[in-house]
């Protein structure tokens, strides 16, 4: 069956880094996009990033854009984000989703398949 795994989360200070992964398996990776989103305590899942299957079409939440990059290596069947200038406003839950087809999809209703999340937490 289809499988997300989330890594790469953690306790970080304001300003510093961390990188997410999420490795896919259980499907034909490189004909799905895939999607991270995030979701605070209280708060509604939001919409962080979304790349295409080959990876030409990247979008990215005005929250985060400038300061998160997401990519991906098809042969390892796994998408990254690229966490840079963290703030505290940043904690959350994170998770990675994917669906088939050629374009980019931000709504999280898009998404056929979802992992169960990394914790990300950015201290003051």
């Amino acid at each position: 069956q289809v499988q997300l795994v989330e890594s790469g989360g953690g306790l970080v200070q304001a300003g510093g880094s961390l990188r997410l992964s999420c490795a896919a398996s259980g499907l034909t990776f490189s004909k799905y996009a895939v999607g991270w989103f995030r979701q605070a305590p209280g708060k509604e899942r939001e919409f962080v990033s979304t790349i295409n299957w080959s990876g030409d079409y990247r979008y990215y939440a005005d929250s985060v854009k400038g300061r998160f990059t997401i990519s991906r290596e098809n042969a390892k069947s796994t998408v990254y984000l690229q966490m840079n200038s963290l703030k505290p406003g940043d904690t959350a839950l994170y998770y990675c989703a994917a669906r088939g087809g050629s374009s980019y999809y931000y709504t999280a209703t898009e998404y056929n398949y979802w992992g169960q999340g990394t914790q990300v937490t950015v201290s003051s």
